[in-house]
């Protein structure tokens, strides 16, 4: 009876021995396959060692010494040089996002949609998912641009208007109208632009953030004395000389739906009681986008790079445009001269 005993506590020992060693060799096998493995020290695992090639940062070393890349509540500031979009692509491919734009192509202005759209396909966003919502009074009008994988057009109409500040306005109400019926449903940033401008270099993914804006060429060296904010007391839009960060235009904005949705509410909201009172802000919905930014700081701001007009880079002189480009060392977006010819019936607009 004994030896049975001592033979059963043995094998009992042995067993535990098996129960321990059992789950340390499970954790060793598991460990060499995703540490240890030859295809992970040598590099041939495409999708990890692409993914860390990139330069380090220096922090003694900054990307820009010739311009500010940060604002005082910590807003980065978007300039050639100041990203790596390898990198940032495939942050963003984690995200499974889809971009959402939005451009208004009324009376006339449908005659600058085609190249508006050619220059997106050619340089907006490309490799990700991507929805043009065009509003247009004139659907049958709206040009066939053929489209890269992921992308579509979508066209959505809205009424015909007499003056381009009718357009300019209206676009606050009805792009906080379509976030709320489709935008959430459908898209996870958008960005809001004019038509009248072609895209000439890359802009991608950059440019995202929960809110951004987009600095005013003519504006972006001046005191905020000088720029041109809606300056009476009565309107909604109303910003003193002592006030102002930087004057941004309401060619380029944007952010996630739940921000563009927030922004464009509170300017429709703006306007209406401006119009009731027989008020027009001197700017239109720019001068209300600048009033809420003032007080709703954007999360990421984009250089002059990615809203350049063609007019003035045509009048600056040789030496002129040598020191412009030094600081200016992409443009992105240009806005067409082409504008001029369509509105040439309308008041001129803001250029």
């Amino acid at each position: 009876m004994a030896k049975l005993l001592q033979l059963l506590s043995k094998q009992c020992y042995s067993l535990q021995k098996v129960i321990f060693l059992f789950p340390t060799v499970i954790a060793f096998i598991f460990f060499y396959c995703c540490y240890l493995h030859p295809k992970y020290l040598t590099g041939t695992d495409t999708a990890v060692s692409e993914f860390l090639k990139y330069s380090q940062p220096k922090v003694l070393t900054p990307s820009r010494k010739d311009v500010l890349v940060l604002t005082p509540w910590l807003a980065p500031i978007v300039w050639e040089g100041t990203f790596d979009i390898n990198l940032l692509n495939k942050q963003f491919r984690l995200q499974n996002a889809t971009v959402g734009l939005t451009v208004f192509a009324v009376n006339k202005y449908i005659l600058l949609l085609e190249p508006f759209l050619k220059t997106a396909e050619k340089h907006f966003m490309v490799g990700h998912s991507l929805n043009y919502y065009i509003f247009t009074d004139q659907p049958h009008l709206v040009p066939q641009v053929p489209l890269e994988k992921g992308r579509q057009v979508v066209v959505l109409r809205v009424p015909s208007y007499d003056r381009w500040e009718d357009i300019s306005m209206n676009r606050m109400e009805i792009i906080s109208n379509a976030s709320r019926e489709r935008f959430f449903r459908e898209v996870d940033y958008l960005v809001c632009t004019d038509v009248d401008l072609e895209f000439s270099d890359h802009v991608g993914v950059e440019i995202l953030s929960s809110l951004f804006a987009t600095i005013h060429q003519d504006f972006f060296v001046v005191e905020r004395q000088f720029f041109t904010n809606e300056r009476k007391p009565e309107s909604q839009a109303y910003i003193s000389e002592e006030e102002g960060d930087f004057y941004y235009t309401g060619a380029l904005f944007g952010g996630s739906v739940r921000e563009v949705y927030r922004l464009t509410r509170a300017c429709y909201q703006a306007i209406k009681i401006d119009k009731a009172n027989h008020l027009e802000a001197e700017w239109q919905e720019e001068s209300h986008l600048n009033k809420y930014l003032l007080y709703h700081k954007p999360t990421k701001l984009l250089s002059p790079e990615y809203m350049c007009y063609s007019r003035l880079l045509n009048d600056l002189e040789y030496q002129q445009l040598q020191a412009w480009t030094r600081i200016l060392k992409r443009i992105r977006i240009i806005i067409s001269s082409k504008k001029l010819k369509v509105t040439e019936n309308n008041a001129s607009p803001k250029v």
